[in-house]
């Protein structure tokens, strides 16, 4: 497909964010970007990377391979992941995703006929204090069964967003995507969602509480290696 000018100048505003001669930097944002525009990564995305930064199509190719949150076939608007590592197993992550999978009718990395929703295996969602987890375009929804699993699933078919146990509002792959471009949530009353878990804080609880902190650091302690101290 043919990209719009205005993408192009999208492109150009993350190509300008970095020093001139590291434009190679901008990649991953501007493959969230394509992302954005296609919902997936296209092979016409890569080439388009390829060009506005000037590297071969088989670099952007293996950077867009290396990454899970780039997707290279068509996905739904909402990716929903369900930790099936051991731990969720143990908990119960392996019932969640079967029941999910027999009430939407597909399997790993496969899409419902309505285009809505990609359902995936995850390997691991860093949340195992909220086992099992599963996440819906990666906002997270804790301690779930099958039945929440599948009232989730519901809600999203019927065109609601249920709101995450915690994080911000839910948002479709491509509008994810565009925020992790470097584009702002245009939602401005979405900027309030925010939540921390009571279990992701026992750690600084913690420390609190027997006086643990970090040690401090000198702001102005000059970086130099270790064989120009002496």
């Amino acid at each position: 497909m043919a990209y719009s000018e205005e993408l192009r100048e999208k492109a150009r505003e993350i190509m300008d964010r970095y020093p001139e001669g590291k434009q190679r930097s901008g990649l991953l944002p501007m493959l969230h970007l394509v992302q954005s525009e296609d919902g997936y990564v296209t092979p016409e995305g890569i080439a388009f990377c390829s060009e506005m930064i000037g590297i071969t199509k088989a670099q952007v190719a293996a950077v867009s391979t290396f990454y899970t949150m780039y997707k290279r076939e068509p996905t739904g608007d909402f990716l929903v992941s369900v930790c099936t590592n051991t731990l969720c197993d143990v908990m119960g992550g392996q019932k969640v995703y079967d029941e999910l999978s027999e009430y939407l009718g597909v399997g790993h990395d496969e899409t419902t006929a309505d285009g809505k929703i990609t359902l995936e295996h995850a390997e691991c969602l860093a949340a195992c204090d909220y086992a099992p987890v599963m996440t819906v375009n990666y906002e997270f929804y804790d301690r779930v069964d099958g039945d929440q699993a599948v009232g989730v699933a519901k809600a999203l078919q019927n065109g609601e967003r249920p709101a995450p146990s915690r994080g911000a509002r839910l948002c479709t792959l491509k509008e994810m995507s565009r925020q992790l471009a470097g584009w702002g949530e245009d939602r401005i009353e979405a900027l309030a969602d925010t939540g921390i878990g009571t279990a992701t804080l026992a750690g600084a609880r913690l420390a609190a509480d027997n006086g643990v902190t970090a040690p401090v650091i000198d702001p102005d302690t000059p970086l130099v290696k270790k064989e120009e101290q002496a």
